[in-house]
């Protein structure tokens, strides 16, 4: 008998996307990591919030992230 191979998570995706409970694929924002004195507490603020992966990437993580899904 030939045995399956578990499909495994693509680890580099899993440590920066996760999937939410409605299936939408949440990353964060590029922009925050350095050089910030410059910019405005407005612009550092919204690029806290979540960003969403958009149209086949999205279709493409979400099979990576949760392969036996």
């Amino acid at each position: 008998m030939a045995n399956k191979v578990k499909p495994k998570t693509k680890k580099a995706l899993a440590k920066r996307f996760k999937l939410t409970k409605s299936g939408k694929v949440k990353r964060r924002k590029a922009g925050l990591g350095h050089l910030c004195s410059h910019k405005s507490g407005k612009r550092k603020r919204h690029l806290r919030k979540p960003g969403f992966v958009q149209g086949k990437t999205a279709k493409t993580y979400e099979i990576l992230l949760a392969p036996g899904r």
